[in-house]
């Protein structure tokens, strides 16, 4: 299969998220991570090149002079990951677009609704792929859970409930992770919502096949002083009338990363959690309870498809990464007819963002209904 060349934005030393998407993209053997403008100060950047072995020539100061150096290369980069705080992402993911370079870029799409407008102009007038790592629609069961939904197992979806619980910012912090996230000037007017209710949000949506037509948001800051949200429980309702929940929390203690997602229809239902992401259970009315486990006998080609080690050994959260990623280089490489369906992407990254504002917008008329 053929290896791509990856550039990086962000995700120099003492960056978390960006040694995750180097892990998850070097998993399959499909990219070679060979640029980056990985920090905005450049000593920074520049000894955080040279501790991941690139080119010091392709070690930049800035992503727009990487953006037309690398588009000017035959050996130039064929994507560029954005792993960035969430105000930039907009910036560098429109020049590299306008350079002709694919974006891969984390979520959510941006920090304000006219950003990700922008990135979306860009992504139509580019005509190039634009990849959202939502890691978790690439989890096996995951995969499986919106296939039997599809092919309508567990009939006309009724309930979904989605919750997303984390304990980390239970008090007040200015470690690096947690100060960009509570500034709304980097992160955006949404704290926990953005953080992590985008992806609860996310993975409804896809694993069910249904957008919401209206919500209703309760969004707390339980920390004094903090000037977005760490807490929102948020009801959603379908145009085919199914109802949801979503809570997602930074500051339910006890809680590690728990995201949960629970479907119920008029015949069935199902069951999963990210913290065992290997077992699903699913249940027929009326008959016993099934744990469903991950490469196991059951497995659907789906999730089969995205499964790389044995049953019975723990898969989960770079992989999921890494299903992207290979799923990303197929659709480039156009390995596949058509290129794989299932890739978030600046849909999906416009419903996130219009998901917080449509979340703030309710708790500022005091948990009103507001259409989404």
């Amino acid at each position: 299969m053929k290896r791509l060349r990856l550039g990086m934005v962000g995700g120099g030393q003492g960056a978390f998220i960006g040694g995750v998407h180097r892990f998850a993209a070097r998993l399959d053997g499909r990219w070679d991570l060979v640029a980056g403008a990985l920090s905005s100060d450049p000593a920074r950047a520049s000894a955080s090149a040279e501790n991941l072995g690139l080119d010091p020539a392709r070690s930049y100061t800035d992503f727009a002079t990487m953006a037309q150096a690398e588009a000017a290369r035959e050996d130039g980069i064929d994507a560029v990951a954005i792993v960035t705080p969430n105000h930039v992402h907009a910036a560098p993911a429109i020049a590299f677009l306008d350079a002709g370079i694919h974006v891969i870029c984390d979520k959510p799409l941006a920090g304000t609704e006219e950003d990700a407008q922008a990135i979306a102009a860009a992504v139509h007038r580019s005509g190039k792929h634009f990849i959202l790592t939502h890691n978790y629609t690439g989890y096996p069961l995951i995969r499986q859970a919106r296939g039997l939904i599809a092919s309508g197992k567990l009939g006309a979806i009724r309930i979904v409930q989605v919750e997303y619980a984390q304990d980390w910012l239970t008090e007040p912090s200015d470690g690096k992770q947690a100060a960009w996230r509570a500034d709304p000037q980097r992160s955006g007017r949404g704290g926990a919502i953005g953080d992590i209710g985008t992806h609860a949000f996310n993975l409804a949506n896809f694993v069910t096949g249904l957008t919401p037509s209206h919500l209703a948001a309760d969004l707390s800051a339980f920390v004094p002083g903090r000037p977005v949200d760490d807490n929102a429980h948020i009801l959603l309702r379908y145009g085919g009338g199914a109802r949801a929940m979503l809570w997602a929390s930074q500051v339910a203690v006890g809680n590690e990363n728990g995201l949960r997602l629970r479907v119920y229809g008029d015949k069935a239902g199902l069951e999963w959690s990210q913290e065992d992401p290997n077992r699903m259970a699913f249940t027929r009315f009326g008959q016993p309870r099934q744990i469903i486990t991950r490469g196991g006998a059951g497995a659907t080609e789906a999730a089969m498809a995205v499964t790389r080690i044995p049953a019975g050994h723990p898969e989960g959260y770079l992989e999921g990464f890494a299903t992207l990623y290979r799923e990303a280089a197929d659709l480039i490489s156009a390995e596949h007819a058509g290129g794989p369906k299932l890739l978030p992407g600046i849909v999906e990254g416009l419903d996130g963002v219009r998901f917080i504002s449509a979340c703030i917008a309710s708790a500022e008329a005091g948990t009103a209904w507001v259409e989404f």
